[in-house]
């Protein structure tokens, strides 16, 4: 692209909560990396409603976008260039798929999208479908260690209107988790602000004081499934608001850690945690289809969610379908 623009901001896009600047030009121009948006909001050729804007700003609905003239894509890698085995495994991922959504159900271990160590991710893989066009587009995320339903749109059109269910929170996202302890209330709704604390490795979700300019609202909703007696309870974890590591960071605050999380854990969390891996699994998805209805996702556990029921001797058909429903 090689002239200014002005974009405006859909309220599809914003939701409630608005959008990160970043997160929006990622959706239009995937290949625009962290640093060049540094360095194109630093310079102040990008601005919002007129004014210099950093990449963390919320973009509220109808804000207008100054987009300066922005460096070409990289030459579309061919299908051929993905490792036929690289394609069977994505493929072999697929818990749903029509010519607008494709649903994965992604294991626990495999990076949403790639980083300075990352070669092997569902972004990159997604080459299996094609480049262009026929390429999905991803439009929420799973931490590398959380598995289950993730949502791709395969056109823009059907990207931007899934994006728009999760940022107008139509989405309802149920994941299954096991926790250390004993929760008390047994279901309820946490409404915990957050911000993010330490670098790097040691980059972490807090508690925050809701009066602090930086927290982020963060609400999840929860439900007590079956218990294992006073060692670990399986839950329903129903995030109304999609922060970094918010369950896991919700459920430490709670006194309850989820069992198997190497970062958000206690003393006696991972000492249950022996030889089990991060016990959170995104088992439900429900939103408006970007055309017609509405569709319901569901990912079979995987082998470590199965390795913990085996452990505390839960039973994935004991499950109600609808953990919430009673709630409403």
């Amino acid at each position: 692209m090689r002239e200014v623009r002005t974009l405006y901001v859909d309220a599809g896009e914003a939701g409630e909560d608005g959008v990160r600047l970043d997160r929006w030009f990622k959706r239009r121009w995937p290949h625009l990396n962290h640093i060049m948006l540094q360095k194109l909001t630093r310079s102040g050729q990008i601005r919002v409603d007129g004014a210099r804007a950093k990449p963390e700003t919320r973009l509220a609905a109808g804000a207008q976008i100054r987009v300066p003239p922005l460096p070409d894509a990289p030459p579309a890698r061919g299908k051929d260039d993905l490792d036929p085995r690289d394609a069977a495994f994505i493929k072999s991922l697929v818990i749903y798929e029509d010519d607008e959504v494709l649903a994965l159900n992604k294991p626990s271990g495999l990076a949403v999208q790639g980083g300075t160590k990352t070669l092997k991710h569902v972004d990159r893989l997604l080459s299996a479908w094609g480049e262009g066009l026929d390429r999905p587009r991803l439009v929420h995320r799973l931490d590398r260690d959380t598995s289950g339903v993730l949502v791709l749109g395969k056109s823009p059109q059907a990207a931007a209107q899934l994006a728009g269910a999760f940022a107008k929170r139509k989405a309802q996202k149920i994941y299954w988790a096991i926790v250390s302890g004993f929760p008390k209330p047994g279901a309820g709704v946490l409404n915990l602000p957050l911000i993010k604390k330490g670098v790097g490795d040691r980059e972490m979700m807090v508690p925050a004081d809701p009066k602090d300019e930086r927290a982020e609202t963060a609400e999840t909703e929860f439900v007590t499934i079956a218990r294992a007696g006073p060692r670990a309870a399986w839950m329903a974890l129903w995030p109304h608001t999609g922060r970094t590591h918010q369950l896991r960071a919700h459920m430490l605050a709670m006194g309850h850690p989820i069992v198997g999380d190497p970062k958000y854990h206690t003393e006696a969390s991972a000492s249950l945690s022996d030889g089990l891996k991060l016990q959170l699994h995104a088992r439900r998805l429900i939103l408006p289809h970007p055309s017609r209805g509405t569709l319901t996702l569901e990912a079979p556990i995987s082998p470590e969610l199965r390795a913990g029921f085996a452990r505390f001797g839960f039973d994935e058909h004991e499950a109600d379908p609808e953990p919430f429903k009673r709630r409403r």
